[in-house]
């Protein structure tokens, strides 16, 4: 540390910026890795289904704060002999900081991007065409199949019909309804 000694206090503070960030920083990003701190400050203890919604991102964090001066810290350090004027200096490195902070959130919506909830919901066929795979009995009497595209996926489903005549394999339907015992309610197209 003797060349923090004879620093220029700017660089002096620079170090004592950028020198604990980068610890801190790779040690969440250990954390990270080893599964023990993904929550960034989000624990809480509820029951409710919050699949529908997305988190908010927290701008005003403290891994944001570590990400910001992190971009700061070391592009002051790395611009300092390019840049003479202190001033010019310090709203780059701040820019650099917000930065580094954006592309974060960049790459964490990128990653809620990939979180899927694969539960399907029978009420997402409303409206769609299926095609029949096993005759359905006319007026209800009886279960047919369809085959039917279901949240992007290519599903086989229990299906009846209201029509006077069943509907045979092959043909095209429409679905109309749903009932409680997961089956479909369809008609000719």
């Amino acid at each position: 540390m003797e060349f923090l000694q004879n620093a220029d206090p700017f660089v002096k503070g620079l170090w004592y910026i950028t020198l604990p960030a980068s610890l801190i920083f790779l040690i969440q990003t250990v954390m990270t890795f080893a599964g023990s701190d993904a929550s960034d400050g989000l624990d809480a203890d509820f029951d409710g289904d919050v699949s529908h919604t997305d988190g908010p991102f927290q701008l005003f964090s403290f891994r944001n704060l570590i990400h910001f001066l992190l971009g700061f810290g070391w592009t002051g350090l790395g611009f300092y002999e390019l840049i003479s004027n202190r001033f010019v200096l310090i709203i780059v490195a701040t820019l650099a900081g917000l930065a580094l902070v954006g592309v974060f959130f960049f790459i964490i919506k990128q990653l809620q991007k990939l979180n899927q909830n694969n539960v399907m919901r029978l009420e997402n066929a409303v409206g769609k065409t299926a095609e029949v795979y096993l005759t359905i009995p006319a007026q209800q009497g009886g279960h047919g199949k369809v085959h039917v595209s279901v949240q992007n996926t290519l599903r086989e489903l229990n299906a009846v019909t209201q029509q006077a005549t069943p509907i045979p394999t092959g043909a095209v339907v429409k679905v109309t309804a749903t009932l409680p015992n997961d089956t479909l309610v369809v008609e000719l197209c």
